[in-house]
């Protein structure tokens, strides 16, 4: 057997053996991971979840600023999909399904979510810890704007303030359901 031949059939082993190794890690990551695309700008996942970075932002039919305004995000902060991107724009979708192009210098990496939107009332437990079964630290009502910190897979870590009548302003952290949040994807970690 040639020495070219025994290196080639090295490296072929080695490979077999990478990809077998690997295998496991690529079977355990989560269905979004595995059907995501890359951003041909960004090179980064498409979908995912960004936040506007100011108000009033001008939300338009096409990528550029010849296009028509389509809506405008009055509140900063607010939780948006990127769904695609051309040059330095980016098209994305809003929690009532809207969607436009925003430039890319309007939305930022911060994760922040909103707390059940579908629902008209009812409150939502905030958790002192991720487990379903642990003590209620306070109650959150449908469409408040929180800051996502971590998220395991079926519970996240947030953070919000909270202006009362009085003008007191309160900051509460701790955890509530995954799904009670759109912002994150279902079955999401990130830390």
């Amino acid at each position: 057997m040639s020495k070219f031949l025994r290196i080639f059939l090295s490296l072929r082993l080695l490979v077999v053996l990478a990809l077998a190794l690997c295998a496991p890690a690529f079977s355990v990551a989560p269905a979004l991971a595995q059907n995501a695309q890359v951003g041909t700008a960004s090179g980064l996942p498409i979908p995912r979840f960004v936040s506007m970075r100011n108000a009033p932002t001008n939300v338009r039919v096409g990528p550029g600023t010849n296009y028509d305004i389509a809506f405008t995000f009055l509140r900063p902060g607010v939780p948006v999909e990127i769904t695609a991107e051309f040059d330095t724009w980016r098209r994305i979708r809003d929690v009532e399904g809207d969607e436009g192009w925003v430039h890319q210098n309007l939305v930022v990496g911060d994760r922040t979510a909103l707390v059940a939107p579908w629902q008209a009332e009812g409150p939502i437990a905030l958790r002192v810890a991720a487990g379903p079964e642990s003590a209620v630290r306070a109650w959150l009502s449908p469409n408040m704007l929180v800051s996502v910190r971590t998220c395991t897979g079926t519970a996240c870590e947030i953070r919000l303030s909270h202006t009362g009548p009085d003008g007191h302003a309160t900051t509460y952290q701790g955890f509530v359901a995954q799904e009670t949040l759109w912002g994150v994807y279902e079955g999401e970690v990130f830390d």
